[in-house]
Order: C-alpha cells, then structure tokens, then sequence
C-alpha cells in the first residue's frame, strides 16, 4: 500500500483566495442548515516534478459500503492533449489515507478495431458508481481512437458510451455499449465524466450530450434501466440545444429533494444549469450566475455537484485574478452553495477546495490544470474531490490529490 502525502491548506495563508466565508447555508422551514467545516488536501501520487514517470488522470472514486466501507477508484495515465493509457482501478480501507498500486481493468483497455489497420479503441472520462440494488460497480465512460501514440484526429469515428461491471466477488466484466439507435446521436452520444443518479428502484437517472455532427450539440435526460449486468436505455428526454461551438456538453445530475439538477459545460464562457421533476425533461438551461445576477466567467470546463441532505453545492472553475493566463481558467477548483430555487451560487459561500500552485499570471505554464474532477461521498461526515492535475507545456505532469471535505451535520444521503 502507498501511503500519502496529507498537507492541511493554510487557509490564513492564502489571503483573499481562500478566506472561510461567513457561511450563510439554505435551510428548507423546519429544517436545519449545512456548512462546510474543514477543507484538507492529500497527494495520492507525485508526478508534479516528473520523477515517478506516470500522471494519473480522471480520478474517480466511488464509495462501496459492502463487506466493510471501502473506496474504489477509477483512473488512467495522461500522457497529452486527449491522450490517455489503459483504465486502471484502485481502492483504499482506510477512508483515502492509503491506496492499493493501480492495476488495469481488462475490458477497459484498448482493442483493435475491425477494417481500420492501426486504429485502436480506447476508453476514458470513466465514472465509477454504486449500484446497491444489485451490489455491482458501474464504471462507464466513452470510446475514444487511438493512431500509433496519439489521438486520431483523422479518423475519429462515432463516439458512444461503454462500461464495465465489478461484481460482488470483485471480478470485471467484458466491455459493453450502452445502445441507442438515434439518429441524434451519429457522430456521438454519451455521458462521459458525468455524475448519475440511481433512484430507489435501482433506474440510473443521467444525462447525455449528443449530435449529428461535431458542432452544436445538445443535452437530454436519460433515464435506463440496470439488472447489474445489462444497462438498456428507458427513455430520453427533450432536447437542450446551444448553438456556440461544440454546442452543450458533460452533463452532470444530481437530485437534491424532490427535483433533478443538471450541471452542464459549454463554450460561450459560461456553464449552465437545468432543472426536471422527472430526471428527464428539463427546463431550459439558464447561465450560472451569482445570487446578484452576475455571470460567472468559465470556458469549455465541466463543473459537478457536491449534494448533502441538507444543501446543494457546485464545485467548479472560473475566472479570477490569480488565474488570468491559465489555460481555461483550470485552476483553483472552487465550490459554492446553491440557492436550488433561483438556481443561483451564493457569493458568500464560495471558498477553495483545491487552490492553485504556481503563479497563473505569469507563469501560467507552470500551474498544474484541475480542470477534470470528481465528487464523491465518503461518509455521513465527509466528502471527496479528486483530481489528475496535469500541465500539457510541461510533459503532461502533474499530482493525483484528493481534497477531504468536513461536514457541519451528518450527510442523510450517505449509506441510503
């Protein structure tokens, strides 16, 4: 086992940055408040200066609470722009202190593809998910190609999503594709890097982004089916469209509730978020804004949800002052509390969950990019932010953190 490399994050320290709001939490009449307590942030591996050889990207982990309370991660070597190794899994019994060396999960790695000499199948933005009904481990993610050492620009083909199965006994399944047979979806349909929501009666409620073409893709509600083995899709939602660039892409979903959220990233400098009853179709998305109606500053980089029983929260990039010439603003990570009626972050409320290292203003080209990350809870007490940081100017290195968030109440959402 690995031990890591826990630092607390000197809040005093970093000046304005990081300064602890005062909290000023969203409680439901008769219900009590949630604040955030602590932020710590550990290294699981270093690879910032190059010295260990291997950058971890797509950290995900997803808690299994069954035989005794443990956490398995999802990840994979960077080693460019879209360019990634192998899926690997690795857990830790011991709430994140520790981690099991990272080992491949077989029917996640890359295949060659039939009629295409030289082009290869790879898998990536894999989501790893509990699925208590049928005691398994979703790991999905999307198809990507793969040319010699790199991404295959030229000969792309249609993109879909695929996963995997970890049973009880620990044993993965083959490869799988999740199907729809749309039209929508020709060029690419999927929900890679999304977070997912499985209902009581064990339906996985999602969202994909979609197209035709590379342009202009839309988002939908996606509602399926799960007997944990087979994932079958049970119905799609309305579209929702956004006409700039690549369109509406990487939703996210949480229910907070009584509703459905959507966390979606676009490339307009803004992200979006959409609200549903059903988890299928959504209202139309609205720009994430401040609670006094100014639009936070993002560009073409995913936000996801941090949802305790008690309030809503959103952890994301954005523009600031410390980080104007870092590439899309992917760095610090922050996180904020939603207002779930306005649809709003609380200014208030906004504090650093992972800050950025180096100088974003003058030597952008040295500060680590956090801009793929995840969420998960590891207990009623406590919550995770992990991420592969990388620097695409420096040989793709960069450290594998996980940021411990403490919570005021226990997380009713934890163990259900």
């Amino acid at each position: 086992m690995m031990k890591t490399s826990p630092f607390r994050i000197a809040l005093a320290s970093l000046g304005a940055l990081a300064t602890l709001p005062s909290f000023l939490p969203l409680a439901a009449p008769g219900e009590e408040s949630v604040e955030i307590t602590e932020i710590t942030v550990e290294t699981i591996r270093k690879n910032r200066d190059g010295s260990e050889g291997t950058t971890w990207f797509h950290p995900r982990a997803a808690l299994i609470p069954k035989p005794q309370p443990h956490a398995l991660m999802c990840l994979q070597p960077i080693g460019g722009s879209d360019y990634f190794g192998p899926v690997h899994w690795s857990e830790s019994a011991d709430s994140g202190t520790s981690w099991t060396e990272p080992a491949p999960i077989p029917a996640l790695g890359r295949i060659p593809v039939p009629g295409h000499e030289g082009l290869e199948a790879g898998v990536c933005d894999v989501v790893p998910q509990f699925h208590p009904p049928t005691q398994t481990v979703l790991a999905m993610g999307h198809v990507v190609f793969y040319r010699g050492p790199r991404f295959s620009k030229q000969d792309q083909l249609p993109r879909y999503p695929v996963y995997a199965v970890r049973d009880a006994d620990a044993h993965w399944s083959e490869r799988k594709i999740l199907r729809w047979d749309d039209p929508r979806g020709a060029f690419i349909y999927t929900n890679n890097c999304g977070q997912r929501v499985v209902d009581e009666n064990g339906d996985i409620v999602m969202a994909f982004t979609f197209g035709p073409t590379s342009a202009a893709r839309s988002v939908a509600g996606v509602r399926c089916r799960f007997d944990g083995e087979e994932l079958t899709i049970a119905e799609v939602g309305p579209a929702l469209t956004n006409s700039v660039k690549r369109g509406l892409l990487e939703p996210s979903v949480t229910r907070f509730r009584d509703r459905y959220y959507m966390t979606i990233r676009a490339e307009d400098d803004r992200g979006y978020v959409a609200v549903s009853e059903d988890g299928v179709n959504y209202e139309p998305q609205r720009a994430w804004t401040w609670d006094d109606g100014e639009a936070l500053t993002m560009s073409t980089t995913q936000q996801h949800w941090l949802t305790h029983s008690d309030g809503l929260f959103l952890v994301y990039t954005r523009k600031d002052e410390t980080n104007t010439n870092v590439i899309r603003w992917r760095s610090p990570l922050w996180v904020a509390q939603v207002d779930p009626e306005t649809l709003t972050l609380i200014r208030s409320t906004e504090q650093v969950v992972i800050p950025l290292h180096g100088d974003g203003v003058d030597d952008p080209d040295g500060v680590p990019l956090m801009g793929n990350f995840h969420v998960t809870h590891a207990s009623p007490s406590e919550s995770w932010v992990t991420v592969g940081e990388w620097m695409p100017r420096k040989g793709a290195r960069g450290n594998l953190l996980l940021s411990k968030i403490q919570w005021s109440r226990p997380n009713r959402l934890v163990g259900k």
